[in-house]
């Protein structure tokens, strides 16, 4: 049985992207559903925050509640050499004395929780466990909706004017119409884990993310983050991690032996849990919309996961981007992908901006 809602925005993903797009949305009294395939709270990894996200937290009115969730103050990045040598941490107070040169080390299943509950609080409807299946197209061939598969496998469409893409690496709108672009020079993948009870550096260092260097132009990250546990990562080039075997717990005991600081910072820890990875993760989109249809945050683009740049530019993006979906709601004219030029611009400045310090 198929039924239909219509709405003035539909939001596919309940992520950092687009809860932000979402609530800020809602706030202005736009009609708004999210549809989230998975049941919050889940498993992201993605948990170091960089300064700048404050400005947006702070717009979302999360900040309160985020300081109850009592997560690792960060206060630098710190940067390691093979030998153990560490450089001088970057200390954001001493470049800008603002509140936001504390930011946080973050849980992402609690984190990316907040940002949902909160769009949900400010007016938006929140239906999680439901999978989006396809885009809705009219006769002009614009987007005008989804039909989503429910827990139930019950079949629904929605209809909005605008339907925004935030389906984080999943990338709906890029795979459906073909607009995925690779990185060549970030061509990378990416394995971590979990230590608990592992060293933390004393003082102002003991919640620094940590990049500490290993051969063939690879890296590990070392994220401490609350209740004594620590996330730790391996990112480098396949042909160099896959070597010799591709069992990754093998991978990490080999990678751990040469970087002196990762080596004594792990040795009084114990992992735990499963090894994640993934593979040729670096990529954007050819566009960033079509007539109907804008695509936010890692359904956009995504360039590295150790310099936090997937958060931040998924929250940036989604304030840029409701701030543009209200203004060509207001119009009350059909919403063409024209109508995303300043955005998708703004957008493409500071993931170029973000690629340098990546490739850097």
């Amino acid at each position: 049985m198929i039924q239909s809602n219509q709405y003035d925005s539909i939001v596919v993903g309940g992520g950092p992207a687009g809860a932000t797009t979402s609530a800020l949305l809602a706030e202005r009294g736009r009609r708004v559903l999210v549809l989230e395939k998975d049941t919050f709270p889940r498993y992201h990894v993605g948990e170091s925050l960089m300064p700048f996200c404050y400005f947006t937290l702070e717009r979302l009115g999360v900040l309160p509640k985020l300081a109850e969730l009592g997560f690792t103050e960060k206060l630098s990045v710190q940067f390691v050499t093979q030998d153990g040598q560490k450089s001088q941490p970057f200390y954001f107070f001493q470049h800008f004395d603002h509140p936001s040169s504390t930011t946080w080390q973050v849980n992402c299943d609690e984190f990316d929780q907040m940002l949902l509950d909160n769009a949900a609080a400010k007016g938006a409807t929140v239906l999680q466990g439901v999978r989006v299946k396809e885009f809705l197209r009219g006769g002009d061939g614009a987007v005008v909706g989804v039909r989503a598969e429910t827990a139930d496998q019950q079949l629904v469409e929605y209809h909005a004017p605008i339907t925004v893409d935030a389906t984080g690496r999943d990338a709906l709108g890029i795979s459906k119409n073909r607009w995925r672009e690779r990185d060549p020079e970030l061509n990378k993948i990416a394995l971590w884990t979990y230590y608990r009870g592992a060293k933390r550096d004393e003082g102002l260092d003991a919640g620094s993310t940590t990049v500490a260097y290993i051969p063939e132009k690879g890296w590990f990250w070392y994220i401490p983050l609350k209740d004594d546990i620590v996330s730790v990562g391996i990112v480098g080039d396949r042909d160099y991690l896959f070597r010799g075997t591709r069992d990754p717990a093998e991978i990490f005991a080999g990678e751990i032996k040469e970087n002196k600081w990762i080596e004594e910072h792990l040795a009084e820890g114990v992992q735990f849990g499963q090894y994640w990875t993934t593979g040729e993760y670096s990529y954007r989109s050819r566009y960033c919309a079509a007539d109907g249809l804008v695509l936010v945050g890692d359904a956009f683009a995504f360039l590295d996961p150790v310099f936090s740049s997937g958060v931040f530019l998924a929250l940036k993006s989604g304030v840029m981007l409701a701030d543009e979906i209200d203004l060509a709601l207001s119009s009350g004219n059909p919403i063409s992908a024209d109508s995303f030029d300043n955005y998708g611009k703004r957008m493409q400045s500071s993931i170029e901006t973000m690629r340098k310090i990546v490739y850097a």
